[in-house]
């Protein structure tokens, strides 16, 4: 018999778990530190052995080994005075953060807690790798133990990804990894600012999503809530195109799973929605998306890259859209956004210089693909990347030939936040900010800079900036489709093609989920030059591979 739990209550269905701390940054006026090294069980005792001490005015600062989301949890052992002692806590994501004063947007970064004597006290929501714990009070304070209390969704990793080089199956991993500290309650675009359900972010959440774990439910749940917060006319979140890649999302989901019953749930919000976006249409073909217009932050003070993004977008959306519409059989929509495309495409936007503008032309088929990367994203190609919008830069480059340049992009980008000490990816990363640049595990050496607290704009500038971002998970996706070459094509992965790139790889292996189990393929350079091409499908999902593909692969 199980206990009965409260009525209306809602089970947690992530896992708690106990990490203890790797490595003493520093510390003042401290001794007997290192048996806080040491695993613990989370339990107070009046038996134990004495613990660390830290003495008037003492300063602790605390490594666990990489970015977790969760909090902490101080064992105090026997206080002199008997009464409750004050310490002050600060989490941080760099060494910086948690050694300045880390705001509180969001979640709680930087407080003041009491701890009783001889007892287990929990403390904080929010993600980081760095914890420094400082007495408050004139007696000493002992405290057993520290542990992080790392919270988390304990998702199968049915998608994979390994190939001959360390550093891309590095970023394959980093980028899995960011993408999961982020499914908490729902899926966020930060673990720790901003914690919240925003559209656009969701597009390359829920595409890694599809590689890493197939259908799951933090993605429906975050889906459903943005279609009921959302009242009609409004747009989600405020933003016109994140309403737009509410569509995307919507039909890139259902592509990977199939789930015809969720996708009908949303079928009157969709066709609703869809005549909205009919209404932002100039006429002269124009986007003249409403409300705030944001493409991504790189370009946001670009006008015309703005606005030739969100006109390609509109474009993306509208091809989405019909696709689900004919699905759900709703023939008088689906002309209607076949009729939109139409009128979009006899608009052209002025030329503009913004690279995820640019991305989003070649894949809205609005641009000859190599043209545009000579032309606007193989030049300076780290100049107005951003990691929201980057895995589609990556997409577009691949699809213009020029995986290697795609590859010196993914390598060099998200492998120079690896070269700073992540563990996961940010919210906003410029390589300009290797320069000189301490990495975040460490107090910046004289003369080097502090690439946390330096750096950034807007929303992202200095320890505000997020280094766990969901929407820069975008290699994930991206090696995937455009490596790998796994491309479904009809819904619930019923069709797959098979089109595997290696580049300068000698070789590629990887995983992929559908509904009808797990599709397994390797894909080797051979002497003849040709890529020799291995794979197991589940039965119930059919392989194609094009005839021009067939002529530089051996089947085996």
């Amino acid at each position: 018999m199980k206990m009965m739990r409260p009525a209306g209550s809602v089970a947690d269905d992530r896992v708690r778990c106990y990490v203890p701390p790797v490595r003493i940054v520093e510390s003042r006026n401290c001794r007997g530190l290192e048996k806080l090294l040491r695993k613990g069980c989370g339990q107070a005792t009046i038996w134990a052995e004495p613990g660390a001490f830290l003495k008037k005015n003492a300063s602790l600062l605390l490594d666990f080994g990489r970015e977790l989301h969760g909090g902490v949890r101080l064992i105090s052992g026997r206080f002199p005075s008997g009464r409750p002692q004050k310490v002050r806590i600060r989490f941080g994501e760099s060494v910086g953060e948690a050694t300045s004063e880390p705001d509180n947007d969001h979640a709680m970064h930087d407080t003041v807690i009491e701890l009783a004597t001889m007892g287990g006290t929990e403390y904080g929501n929010t993600a980081f790798r760095f914890v420094r714990i400082d007495n408050r009070e004139e007696d000493e304070l002992e405290l057993r133990e520290i542990c992080a209390v790392f919270l988390f969704r304990d998702l199968d990793y049915k998608g994979s990804f390994a190939c001959d080089d360390p550093l891309l199956n590095r970023i394959f991993q980093t980028a899995s990894y960011t993408l999961q500290l982020c499914m908490q309650d729902y899926l966020w675009d930060g673990a720790k600012r901003d914690r919240l359900i925003w559209m656009g972010d969701l597009h390359p959440e829920i595409t890694a999503a599809n590689v890493l774990f197939g259908e799951t439910d933090v993605v429906k749940r975050s889906l459903n809530r943005m279609r009921d917060e959302t009242v009609l006319p409004n747009f989600m979140n405020g933003i016109s195109s994140y309403s737009v890649w509410y569509v995307i999302a919507l039909r890139d989901f259902f592509l990977a799973n199939g789930n015809r019953e969720f996708l009908q749930s949303h079928r009157e919000y969709l066709l609703e929605l869809l005549k909205l976006l009919e209404s932002q249409i100039g006429e002269d073909g124009s986007e003249q998306l409403g409300g705030c217009r944001i493409l991504d932050w790189g370009s946001r003070h670009d006008e015309r890259s703005i606005h030739a993004g969100l006109h390609a977008l509109l474009v993306w959306g509208f091809e989405s859209g019909r696709e689900l519409c004919a699905l759900l059989e709703a023939p008088e929509q689906e002309r209607r956004c076949r009729e939109a495309v139409e009128r979009l495409k006899r608009y052209t936007p002025p030329e503009c210089g913004g690279k995820s503008a640019n991305a989003l032309r070649v894949l809205a088929g609005l641009a000859d693909a190599v043209t545009v990367n000579r032309e606007k994203l193989a030049v300076h190609p780290f100049r107005g990347l951003s990691t929201f919008h980057g895995g589609y830069v990556l997409t577009a480059r691949t699809r213009a030939g020029d995986l290697a340049g795609a590859l010196d992009v993914l390598r060099k980008y998200w492998g120079g936040m690896l070269a700073l000490g992540a563990t996961t990816f940010w919210e906003h990363f410029d390589l300009a900010w290797m320069e000189n640049a301490s990495p975040i595990t460490e107090f910046p050496a004289e003369g080097k800079i502090d690439v946390h607290g330096s750096y950034g704009e807007s929303c992202f500038k200095g320890y505000r900036n997020s280094l766990c971002h969901g929407w820069s998970c975008g290699p994930v996706p991206f090696l995937a489709e455009s490596v790998l070459g796994i491309h479904p094509e009809e819904p619930g992965c019923r069709r797959i093609r098979l089109a595997p790139r290696l580049g300068d790889l000698q070789f590629v292996r990887g995983t992929f989920p559908t509904p009808h189990g797990i599709l397994h393929l390797e894909a080797r350079r051979g002497e003849d030059g040709r890529i020799h091409l291995q794979y197991s499908a589940p039965e119930g999902v059919k392989i194609v591979i094009a005839p021009e593909e067939l002529r530089r692969m051996v089947l085996s």
